[in-house]
């Protein structure tokens, strides 16, 4: 059995995140998002991988070249266009001789689910079976691929229909166990109305030559992460399994509860007050007297200064988060410089849920609390404030004293002007 997984994609609306670098390679619980798939495939038994790479594909190979020091073989298959999912798996054609599991990099999923899929596929001897699509129960069948099925067979897959007419409210989650076959089908696949070539389609012709597709009610977890905020859920969740594990220093005078990983040559300075589970990668200096709460993760060489409070955020390689600051829910891009007294809000003062333009349409994070978005190289001055759901552009710079309403694009020089009073001290007013 081998694995293909599909990273070629822009992630928009990730944006400003992902302008740098693909979705994929987003850093949540101490790692990029693709390699707990490739982890999770490696722990089922799949040490064959094809990444299907194409946006900024030169970041993905630098970091896992050829796959041996995670303990799998990597190869690389390269689309040439966003044209589909179809098109996709097909770009990994030549690198493909057997059957084989289909990932989308973005959407987590566990070893056990991966195994289920496998044996799926092995309770059915015959060859009329050529591919197993996992299945999941939604509650509004409109916004999903809906399956018809006759005991575990698929009769008939269809897409977004109305509740109506939806035949069950069984979607199809984009994980894949499919037969070489399929890319008979994917030749065959024409262009749908989106001018995509789409893997469902492919699927239609499977069923009408008459090959058995099997559907596999998934109840393992999985975590599609595509935008912000749900990087900070995925966060949540690895870091709610991650085990203590110390190879840094630290000094005296520090209180921990909870697990903490400290990576190599960081340092936690004294005074510090840390609620785990907490990640700090390699090579931190944090504090003195800082405040570290749960879900709080610092990639490698990030440094936090003195009384700084940082609750359930993503700080990215290369940042400094300077004294005074606070950082709450947000998810701060590498090298950046948040100034003395930056104070990242992350609840509203109206109590309702905070909303993100994604793609240039304002959404609803159903959340509560969550605070700023910043790319690469953002630098904000000194008592910065920036409210909920913000989001800033890669270089930006945001001058003192400036209280941020509304996104700020890339490359852009945000300053305010405060009209002064001044007066001359007389004699009669020093008294």
């Amino acid at each position: 059995m081998k694995a293909v997984i599909l990273t070629a994609g822009e992630g928009t609306r990730m944006r400003p995140l992902t302008t740098t670098r693909p979705k994929t390679m987003l850093i949540t619980g101490g790692k990029p998002l693709i390699q707990y798939n490739i982890e999770s495939l490696k722990n089922a038994g799949i040490k064959d991988i094809t990444l299907v790479v194409g946006y900024k594909k030169e970041i993905i190979e630098d970091y896992f070249k050829d796959g041996s020091d995670f303990g799998v073989n990597i190869t690389y298959a390269v689309q040439d266009g966003q044209l589909g999912t179809a098109h996709a798996i097909g770009s990994a054609e030549k690198y493909i001789d057997e059957s084989f599991i289909v990932l989308n990099g973005d959407i987590i999923v566990s070893y056990d689910l991966i195994r289920n899929l496998i044996e799926k596929y092995a309770t059915r001897t015959d060859n009329s079976v050529k591919s197993v699509l996992t299945l999941i129960e939604v509650d509004n069948p409109s916004n999903y691929g809906i399956v018809s099925m006759q005991n575990d067979k698929i009769v008939e897959i269809i897409e977004k229909p109305s509740v109506e007419d939806a035949p069950s409210n069984l979607a199809n989650a984009g994980i894949y166990l499919f037969s070489p076959e399929i890319f008979d089908a994917i030749r065959k696949t024409g262009k749908s109305e989106r001018g995509e070539y789409e893997i469902t389609d492919s699927l239609d012709i499977e069923l009408q030559e008459g090959w058995e597709i099997l559907g596999l009610i998934s109840k393992e977890p999985w975590m599609d992460v595509g935008r912000p905020w749900e990087l900070l859920k995925c966060n949540q969740d690895f870091l709610e399994k991650m085990e203590n594990s110390i190879e840094g220093e630290i000094e005296e005078n520090v209180t921990i509860h909870g697990p903490v990983h400290l990576g190599k040559g960081s340092i936690i300075r004294s005074g510090c007050y840390i609620q785990g589970p907490v990640f700090i990668g390699e090579n931190c200096d944090v504090g003195p007297n800082t405040y570290l709460r749960p879900y709080a993760c610092l990639c490698n060489d990030v440094d936090v200064g003195n009384a700084v409070e940082i609750k359930n955020s993503i700080i990215m390689d290369g940042t400094n988060v300077n004294h005074l600051s606070y950082v709450g829910d947000s998810v701060i891009g590498v090298n950046c410089n948040l100034g003395a007294g930056t104070n990242l809000a992350n609840l509203r003062f109206d109590d309702k849920h905070v909303t993100v333009n994604v793609k240039g349409k304002k959404v609803d994070s159903g959340l509560r609390k969550l605070g700023a978005i910043f790319g690469d190289g953002v630098k904000t001055g000194i008592n910065t404030s920036v409210n909920p759901g913000v989001k800033i552009g890669n270089n930006s710079f945001i001058n003192a004293g400036c209280v941020l309403y509304e996104d700020i694009d890339s490359n852009t020089l945000v300053s305010t002007k405060t009209n002064l009073t001044l007066k001359k001290l007389t004699p009669k007013d020093e008294d």
